[in-house]
């Protein structure tokens, strides 16, 4: 293997259609990445924890472990991005589909330039350059968020966090005092428009703030400002 093929980012697609699977497979390769197949499930997680591929295309309805068990699985040892394949109209997969640790989503029958469009949309996220006015590393007391190994620890242990989450985080922490939109979030974090319903960031929020020692029920660090968007709290909460 050539030292460009190496470069080129390594796809895992989990699907159980195998004509489907091909056919997104060669669309894939044909621009610029590197794809392999699995159609079981149960194969998957072992696959994707082994081989740690720069992301999965995974789908929900699979034999053996199905997509959100796969995805609940792998992620406390799979930090790179996860993209789930879910039923068009079902709502509920989407968003517990999210809740598991998914980084994002595309309806089936998925346009394949729809498909190649998120995967370098999530690509880009995860190996986005950082601007150079903004801090390497934030904190709040005991909250240390370091973009420069995209860690986040609290009271000095360390947290685990997907990298959707960590990088809603980074954006809102970065942006400590001032209020952003779902549009504005939704637009920084995923290169599209907000369609008015999509959940993902709420859900994300949700995860997120118990692992920063935020009550759920009472939040003081991400505080939802009602018909306006999200807050991170600039203030020490000390005293």
């Amino acid at each position: 293997m050539s030292q460009q093929e190496e470069r080129l980012p390594r796809i895992l697609i989990v699907e159980d259609d195998e004509r489907l699977a091909t056919l997104t497979q060669e669309y894939l390769i044909r621009n610029g990445l590197q794809v392999a197949i699995e159609t079981d499930g149960n194969r998957a997680i072992r696959r994707i924890l082994s081989e740690q591929p720069d992301l999965v295309v995974l789908d929900v309805m699979l034999p053996g472990a199905d997509g959100l068990t796969i995805c609940r699985e792998v992620r406390p040892h799979y930090h790179h991005p996860i993209l789930m394949l879910t039923a068009r109209t079902d709502d509920m997969d989407q968003v517990l589909g999210l809740e598991m640790g998914a980084d994002d989503y595309v309806a089936k029958p998925a346009q394949p330039r729809v498909l190649l469009a998120r995967i370098r949309a999530l690509l880009r996220r995860t190996d986005k350059i950082v601007e150079e006015d903004t801090p390497q590393r934030l904190e709040f007391d005991d909250l240390v968020i370091d973009n420069g190994g995209r860690s986040v620890t609290l009271a000095d242990e360390l947290v685990e966090f997907t990298s959707a989450e960590y990088d809603l985080l980074w954006l809102l922490a970065s942006n400590a005092g001032r209020i952003l939109s779902r549009e504005d979030i939704f637009e920084r974090l995923r290169g599209i428009e907000y369609d008015g319903q999509d959940r993902s960031i709420d859900v994300r929020i949700s995860r997120i703030r118990p692992k920063i020692g935020d009550d759920p029920e009472n939040p003081k660090r991400i505080k939802t400002v009602r018909s306006k968007g999200y807050l991170f709290v600039k203030e020490s909460l000390g005293g």
